[in-house]
């Protein structure tokens, strides 16, 4: 399962502790419609008179407000309707409907009235007044000039939404945690009682340059707290800001909840939108025309909202946005969500963003609370200075930290945090210690700890932590059943030196393998070896098994979920590896890899090392020399003790890598000269899905034996694994050229969401192909060069012909959210032996 999936678990469970729901809230829903044609009245206001809760309805209609407060009657309204009111009525769950009588509204020369709608964007003036508003957004872009400059204040929150407190009680669960009412605060969006569980607080400089084009943050301060913070903070942070991004309307996507959503600004907003001239309105004593639009399918990734431009301004300066997502969108967890952006505007024309408040309600887990998530950011300080100093320009990463900057104190935050801060969110710390003072949380936190690192540690902080867990047992047809130990020290033991190994041992095989690793770090490290960027000199000793075409990038071979599989695997090899690794990694995502290898690699009963003249041999050796360049700009992690995860795939990434082996070297029986280059990437078609691609390929140049020659990647377990063949045996193909691909198209429902029935499961769809294109030069084949070692006959290696070895399939995303099931067919060399001709894969995997 994605670490992204088992975080927010971990949190979801943490604040489950917590929870012990008393329902003293009434919700009242029901639909707004057309008095005479019963059509459902988008964006129409719902009041509560006698409180300030109140709602809009969305584009089918509805409204659904919940509150604890009392009121006496409820009221709605909408332009060209005459307001209604009713009287409250009794009871926890009240369904209350309204049919408002039509009066007319006049705008201009556009007159808006709810008959059953025939909408064309042909000769619409709401058409024409977007298409005006997206032709002039130049005018007024602050980066149009040659530099541009300002303060940024940006606060994350995460919180139980609607949280019941049950202060009567006199005992039990409520009990341990009385302190809590101390610590609630208020929902921005309802109003409802929110209980904050995590904060990330930011205060940076943007600057940005024309020429040559350049923009950096310097973040002056950070602040993080909350039942997260034995999590990876920095991977968190990265998380968090990924997932809730700055909106800009004027782009053609618009990218949050790492999905690309049709901006109301698209160039195929006409096409995808629905737009109404609707009112206007006063916005800051400045009267504006309200330019309402919705998704013509409201299952698409799209939104429902309006734009307030000025009256009578040629810029067509937009002043306020808000924005929903529709209900009915084919979108995760996700009940709510409210996207509002104030702007001013200079003398000159430029507008100059100065709020932007994003805030999420939503539902992980069916039967859990509700989760509430914000993002308010606050700009000032704007201006078009040139900066005297311009070496910030030329700084590797877009973000750069300032030395002391998680070390700002209470005045510091007082003085440059631009948006009041509510008692509960200012308070997380002392929460959460009190929190962890009540054993039944204490326990919860550490055991949920461990499920998410796959470590156990060992003390606070920990200097040694055992695992990883994932691996603790396994099975394969070599060692049979297979129990593993190990563990690795932390920078609470020495900041700069680090260990790391384990012992196994299989019960079939009754061998003992182990791996040893010890590491220099040239840069402190804050809890382990492996965090970004790392600068380092590791040396490894290693005895274990090695599956030769079973190379998996985000799981370990022992991986516990990775032993059951299609077909018995019987091509391993035991090897011995003594190395040393330096690493190089920059801030701006560049890492150069130089490696020592000295390995040997020993036989099994199904892998010899027989020649072509009939000698077998007990071992061979191979010392080596590998250089690797890793380029990656703009990518995006979750940074784990002995990997990474990326957060998204939109970053670019490119390898390329070559080993040298000569012959005779050390006692070297064999030559290799290798070469690999490979570039993956996630390409976006707007509200039409993505496309995922991975392009990889490789030469040897020398005669070399059949282990250190090109050996695709074959996946025998259930669990879809990346870069590999799902239909593809291990050695069924060995070649010295190669070019393989793999392409991915999801496609986000853009079928499913138009099918009545399955558009309500919210089902996905994904389309991929992928291929391998190989040959096996004359001077590798093992029967023209009886040097070489025989290929194994168990492994009933082919030779490829001009015809390349690919397999194609579909699936079915975002089944129960988290399920993806693929079907995948193999179209060519289906009549080899052994040969998988198709089957069922699944995945689990989080994903909005």
């Amino acid at each position: 399962m994605q670490m992204r999936l088992r975080t927010i678990i971990t949190i979801l469970l943490l604040t489950a502790t917590l929870i012990a729901a008393h329902p003293d809230n009434i919700t009242v829903s029901g639909v707004v419609r057309d008095s005479i044609t019963h059509e459902p009245i988008s964006f129409a206001t719902v009041m509560l008179k006698g409180t300030d809760r109140g709602t809009l309805t969305d584009e089918n209609g509805k409204y659904t407000i919940t509150t604890a407060l009392r009121w006496d009657s409820i009221e709605a309204s909408s332009m060209g309707y005459a307001t209604k009111k009713l009287p409250a009525k009794k009871g926890k769950k009240i369904k209350i409907n309204f049919d408002l009588h039509s009066t007319g509204v006049l705008l201009n020369t556009v007159i808006a009235k709810p008959k059953k709608e025939h909408y064309t964007k042909k000769n619409n003036p709401a058409v024409a007044f977007m298409e005006k508003i997206r032709s002039t957004q130049n005018l007024g872009n602050p980066r149009r000039k040659p530099d541009y400059n300002y303060n940024k204040y940006e606060r994350i929150t995460l919180a139980i939404n609607n949280y019941q407190f049950n202060d009567s009680a006199k005992g039990g669960f409520d009990k341990k945690f009385a302190f809590i009412k101390e610590y609630i605060d208020s929902s921005a969006l309802t109003g409802v009682p929110i209980l904050n569980v995590a904060l990330r607080e930011k205060v940076s400089d943007v600057h940005y340059r024309r020429e040559p084009e350049s923009e950096k943050e310097y973040v002056k301060g950070l602040r993080q707290a909350g039942m997260d913070d034995f999590l990876d903070q920095e991977s968190m942070k990265t998380f968090y800001e990924d997932v809730m991004r700055e909106v800009d309307v004027y782009n053609n996507d618009i990218n949050i909840l790492q999905n690309r959503f049709v901006s109301p600004l698209s160039r195929i907003a006409p096409d995808f939108y629905k737009f109404y001239l609707s009112d206007t309105v006063y916005i800051d004593s400045v009267r504006c025309v309200e330019l309402t639009f919705v998704p013509r399918n409201a299952a698409s990734f799209g939104f429902t909202g309006r734009f307030f431009v000025p009256l009578g301004d040629s810029t067509m300066f937009i002043k306020k946005i808000v924005m929903h997502v529709p209900h009915d969108i084919n979108l995760n967890f996700i009940n709510n969500m409210l996207i509002s952006q104030d702007y001013e505007q200079m003398p000159d024309g430029t507008r100059l963003k100065t709020k932007d408040d994003m805030i999420m309600e939503a539902s992980i887990i069916p039967g859990m609370p509700e989760m509430y998530a914000r993002r308010n950011t606050v700009y000032t300080g704007h201006d078009f200075e040139h900066l005297s100093d311009q070496s910030i320009f030329e700084r590797g990463q877009k973000q750069i930290y300032a030395q002391e900057v998680y070390a700002r104190d209470t005045l510091f935050w007082n003085e440059n945090r631009t948006a009041k801060i509510a008692h509960g969110e200012n308070s997380m710390e002392t929460m959460i210690k009190r929190m962890r003072s009540v054993p039944i949380y204490y326990w919860a936190e550490k055991a949920l700890k461990t499920f998410t690192s796959g470590y156990i540690t060992t003390g606070n902080p920990s200097k040694f932590d055992i695992g990883p867990l994932t691996s603790t047992f396994s099975t394969n047809s070599i060692e049979g059943f297979r129990l593993r130990a190990g563990g690795m020290t932390t920078a609470a033991l020495s900041p700069r030196w680090f260990a790391r190994g384990y012992i196994a041992r299989g019960f079939r095989d009754h061998k003992w393998k182990y791996s040893g690793e010890l590491e220099y770090s040239f840069r402190d490290k804050r809890h382990h070896s492996r965090e970004f960027p790392v600068h380092s000199l590791r040396f490894t000793q290693l005895y274990d098994m090695d599956m030769l075409g079973q190379n998996f990038t985000l799981n370990n071979q022992d991986n516990m979920f990775m032993s059951a599989k299609r077909m018995e695997d019987i091509q391993m090899t035991y090897h011995r590896v003594s190395k040393l690794e330096y690493t190089l990694e920059m801030e701006n995502n560049f890492t150069i890899k130089a490696k020592l290898q000295s390995e040997r690699q020993e036989p099994t009963r199904f892998m010899q090392f027989i020649d072509g003249m009939g000698n077998s041999f007990p071992h061979y050796t191979m010392n080596s020399a590998t250089v690797e360049l890793r380029y990656a700009p703009g990518e995006k992690f979750y940074q784990m003790r002995s990997g990474r995860i990326p957060i998204n795939f939109d970053a670019p990434v490119f390898t390329l890598s070559h080993t040298w082996a000569p012959k005779g070297m050390f006692g070297n029986p064999f030559a290799l000269s290798s070469t690999e280059a490979s570039f993956s990437k996630r390409f976006w078609f707007s509200a039409f899905g993505f496309m995922d691609v991975f392009l990889k390929g490789g030469h040897v140049w020398t005669r070399s034996p059949y282990p250190n020659l090109l050996i695709p990647n074959a996946n025998l377990s259930y669990f879809i694994q990346i870069e590999s063949f799902s239909c593809l045996n291990p050695m069924e193909f060995i070649n010295d050229s190669y070019a393989q691909w793999d392409l991915t198209y999801w496609a986000n429902g853009a079928i499913l969401n138009y099918i009545p029935v399955l558009k309500k499961l919210k089902l996905r769809e994904a389309i991929f192909f992928r291929g391998l294109y190989g040959h096996l030069s004359h001077r590798n084949r093992p029967w023209e060069n009886p040097s070489l070692f025989a290929f194994p006959s168990d492994a009933h290696t082919q030779l490829m012909s001009s015809t390349p070895y690919m397999e194609a399939g579909i699936g079915v995303d975002n089944v129960f959210k988290v399920l993806r099931i693929d079907y995948t067919w193999r179209l060519t060399y289906r009549d080899n032996p052994q040969a998988c001709r198709g089957g069922l894969r699944f995945m689990f995997h989080f994903t909005f």
